[in-house]
């Protein structure tokens, strides 16, 4: 089996060569990122980490990077001496580490699973503990981690329906990963459910609860917040909608809503902000079609102007702070089947939230916030409308909603501190055997 997969990892890399080759003429800084993933990391990364028993984290993109933060700075808070990595995957990714995590001593981009880059890169770093965040079975790196008796620990583990399904047609390849992993710390009484029926030892997996609840790098100031509704030229409009993380065919169903609101409050300004910031062009069209001004968050260069209907957002790393100046939140991938998006981050700002209807990779977070009445689903555009209408409309329910939000979060804090005790127990004994 080990065999079959790395000949297909093989093939697949080499069938992805012509992409390679277009995404390095049109896209800047993909030649680094494709270096590194290739093992071909630079001295002035590896220098502050190799060979001085770090602690390696890894995050595959944004949503995992979010759920690092707060681990990363317990870490740092708990083991200041200890030097700590971080690696991803995707650009966005890197692109939002090194926005949200000052703390950490490096940040390189996860090479490829082929059978040699994994223990070559771990001949050159020796971490002292290697902790995944979520779920990231790498068959080959693991394998490579066994060979140099590299603890490995899962943090705010989380697996999905579908990832049942799929692992399961790993076999032993997925038993082998699963052996090799110390503790698995898991986000949920679900997860951890899930992740003993793939074949983990019950007796190695915690419920640590979600690291996502400890994050604090979107907290904003009322300084900041005033900064930033002048720069989006809001100052002075109610309400003000935000939209975050849509995906393809939800923006119309938003900015549906957006024109009717706009026929009992004249005043109100939409934030869009798509999962993919590159469709941005494509939104722009879309909201000129419905007949409203949009602008770019890149295009304000600071200056106040409150002439348009709509900013879309185009950066990455801001979204989390942008959910402060909202007045009502909708977070996307909701309403096309997508599985929703991170609804902890407008919670943080005691925001009323809606979703739609497809939540169902946010399973233990939604039923939460739906639970408690901070959260509520609409069906599809008509009745987005209509209860973004109907929030506006009730202050109260306004701030309650809100203020559920807020309760939820202090009453789920602590996961980060969780998951590091682990981390350090297994660092630890490993360091003094």
């Amino acid at each position: 089996m080990q065999f079959v997969y790395n000949l297909v990892a093989i093939i697949l890399v080499v069938l992805a060569l012509p992409v390679f080759i277009v995404r390095l003429i049109r896209e800047v800084g993909f030649g680094e990122r494709l270096r590194q993933s290739f093992g071909f990391l630079r001295n002035e990364d590896l220098r502050p980490v190799a060979r001085q028993n770090c602690v390696w984290l890894h995050a595959a993109s944004v949503g995992e990077i979010v759920a690092t933060s707060p681990i990363l700075k317990e870490l740092k808070r708990r083991m200041p001496d200890v030097p700590v990595m971080v690696s991803v995957v995707t650009a966005t990714g890197y692109a939002m580490a090194k926005r949200i995590m000052p703390e950490a001593d490096s940040i390189i981009f996860f090479p490829l699973d082929l059978p040699w880059l994994g223990i070559s890169v771990i001949r050159r770093i020796r971490p002292g503990v290697f902790a995944m965040v979520e779920t990231e079975l790498w068959p080959n790196f693991l394998r490579a981690a066994r060979s140099y008796r590299i603890p490995v620990v899962m943090v705010n583990g989380r697996i999905s329906d579908k990832s049942v399904k799929r692992y399961r047609h790993l076999g032993r390849i997925l038993q082998d990963m699963l052996d090799t992993i110390t503790w698995f710390c898991m986000q949920s009484s679900i997860d951890a459910e899930y992740i003993v029926r793939l074949g983990a030892d019950p007796s190695r997996v915690i419920i640590t609860g979600n690291t996502k609840f400890d994050q604090t790098y979107t907290a904003v100031g009322e300084p900041e917040k005033k900064r930033l509704q002048s720069e989006f030229g809001l100052t002075g409009s109610f309400p003000i909608l935000v939209a975050g993380s849509t995906h393809k065919g939800e923006e119309e169903a938003v900015l549906e809503t957006f024109n009717k609101i706009k026929e009992t409050y004249p005043a109100a300004k939409l934030i869009l902000a798509p999962r993919d910031y590159l469709r941005v062009e494509e939104i722009q069209t879309l909201s000129e079609q419905a007949g409203l001004s949009a602008v770019r968050r890149t295009a304000l260069n600071g200056q106040p102007d409150s002439k348009h209907d709509v900013v879309l957002l185009d950066t990455i790393g801001e979204l989390g702070k942008i959910y402060s100046l909202g007045d009502i939140i909708f977070v996307g991938g909701s309403l096309v089947p997508t599985g929703g998006h991170n609804i902890l981050e407008p919670a943080a700002h005691g925001k009323p939230i809606l979703v739609g209807p497809h939540m169902f990779n946010f399973k233990e977070t939604y039923a939460l916030m739906s639970g408690k009445e901070a959260c509520d689903t609409v069906q599809d555009a008509a009745e987005l409308t209509e209860k973004t209408l109907f929030i506006l409309e009730h202050e109260e329910l306004r701030r309650q909603m809100g203020t559920n939000a807020l309760r939820v979060i202090e009453d789920n804090r602590g996961a980060a501190g969780k998951s590091v005790s682990y981390i350090e127990a297994v660092y630890r004994k490993q360091a003094n055997p």
